[in-house]
């Protein structure tokens, strides 16, 4: 009888590892709707089960839970949103959930964008919470904590990675804090006899030599000329400031008129920096803001293949603006 008993048992053991091994490998066969899925904080292995049968992921709960349980994975599974390979395998599935590979969506900030068009690529984000929407620009930085109220240039460009449904003002927070870290870490380094009053004015020079910047090996050398520019009391005449002060009037021509019109940001018209950055400037233009190469130079123009000539006086630049914008 108990010889019985145990080949029945063993019999019965086998034939669940088989099942088992079965139901492991076999592809779930996932409809596009199913293959998006969402496992909610604290939850627990029933409940993980339940919620993959609720999103069609699963027929039944119970072979999913005996599965995990003789695995030893029932203490190891995490919440997120994921997204499944319409083939994914029982045993697949719970290896994504024990490692947590929960969907992520991802935000660029580009260098020399607008705090606008950083808003902008939120917004249009569909992997984002959508929350700030209707705040102005003075509101989210009071609940950054900012002292300011004009957010251009205080958030730093970069690739952010977060789980889905993140909410808008935490990757803006991510952003803002990293470019306050870089900023006041740049700024204890900074060169000797800048002419900043303050880190933030080096934030706003950054800004223009991100705009003026063609080749990235010229960003000290147009800092330079800018601040040789600053210490012997010349206007900065730099049309990239001209343009931003424009705003939506700015139709892709700059004409003389522009030039002369004035605004806050008009370096034509107005002594000094102007009044905020006018973009966001990535970590090589503040470092050349703060380290601007060792020149005499104070004019610069185009060449035409994003590079500039140097000059150290008027006569210099007036034979290069002939050369490389007149094509004489």
């Amino acid at each position: 009888m108990i010889k019985k008993f145990l080949l029945f048992s063993l019999l019965a053991m086998f034939l669940l590892g088989a099942w088992l091994a079965y139901y492991a490998v076999t592809p779930l066969k996932l409809q596009p709707s199913s293959q998006e899925i969402t496992v909610q904080p604290k939850s627990g292995l029933k409940s993980i089960a339940n919620q993959l049968v609720k999103q069609g992921v699963i027929k039944d709960p119970w072979h999913f839970i005996i599965l995990a349980k003789l695995l030893n994975k029932e203490s190891l599974l995490q919440a997120g949103n994921y997204t499944l390979n319409k083939n994914v395998t029982p045993y697949q599935l719970l290896l994504s959930l024990n490692h947590g590979k929960a969907t992520q969506g991802s935000v660029t900030f580009i260098e020399g964008r607008t705090f606008s068009q950083m808003r902008e690529k939120l917004e249009k984000n569909d992997a984002v919470k959508q929350t700030v929407k209707s705040l102005t620009e003075s509101e989210i930085l009071k609940l950054l904590g900012s002292k300011h109220t004009i957010a251009e240039g205080l958030f730093f460009p970069d690739t952010f990675y977060f789980d889905r449904d993140t909410a808008d003002m935490v990757m803006l927070k991510r952003s803002y804090d990293a470019m306050q870290s870089k900023l006041a870490k740049a700024w204890e380094s900074r060169a000797s006899n800048l002419p900043y009053k303050n880190s933030y004015e080096a934030l706003i020079m950054a800004s223009i030599v991100e705009k003026e910047t063609g080749k990235a090996s010229e960003r000290p050398t147009i800092a330079g000329v800018f601040i040789n520019r600053l210490r012997i009391g010349m206007r900065l005449q730099t049309d990239p400031t001209v343009i931003y002060g424009m705003g939506a009037a700015y139709k892709g021509n700059i004409r003389k008129k522009d030039l002369l019109a004035d605004t806050p940001y008009n370096t034509y018209t107005r002594d000094g920096l102007p009044p905020t950055p006018i973009a966001m400037p990535g970590l090589a233009s503040i470092e050349a803001a703060l380290h601007p190469a060792d020149t005499k130079a104070l004019y610069f123009v185009g060449k035409g293949d994003g590079s500039h000539a140097f000059s150290n006086n008027l006569i210099e630049h007036n034979r290069a603006v002939v050369k490389y914008q007149l094509g004489s």
